[in-house]
């Protein structure tokens, strides 16, 4: 089973990993979206919600924008982060990337 997280803001994709007001949690197993959820992270202070989303089991992030030290984190607990996602709805985030149709490119992140 796989777990997405994808930090949202307004009802999308938010671009700034680490001020969003809300993760939209997403369970998925044989390509199909099991349950879906939103959580309120812990306030922002590095390290801290890159740890809670380990903590929360995550395997997959879907991100705009994520800074050096959180891609750090998440890569040394082997957490698949996807980063430049365009702003989209979670929704329709997670069934491209079920469908292996999800588009990625440019951190949109700068520090």
């Amino acid at each position: 089973m796989k777990k997405l997280a994808i930090p949202v803001e307004n009802g999308s994709l938010s671009h700034h990993f680490g001020h969003s007001r809300e993760f939209c949690f997403f369970e998925v197993d044989n390509d199909k979206v099991l349950k879906t959820y939103t959580k309120t992270p812990p306030p922002h202070q590095e390290g801290v919600i890159p740890r809670w989303l380990v903590d929360e089991q995550v395997t997959d992030l879907l991100v705009g924008g994520i800074g050096p030290k959180a891609i750090e984190i998440l890569y040394a607990q082997g957490m698949n982060v996807y980063i430049g996602v365009e702003v989209d709805t979670p929704e329709a985030l997670a069934n491209d990337f079920i469908a292996g149709t999800l588009r990625s490119g440019k951190n949109y992140c700068h520090h």
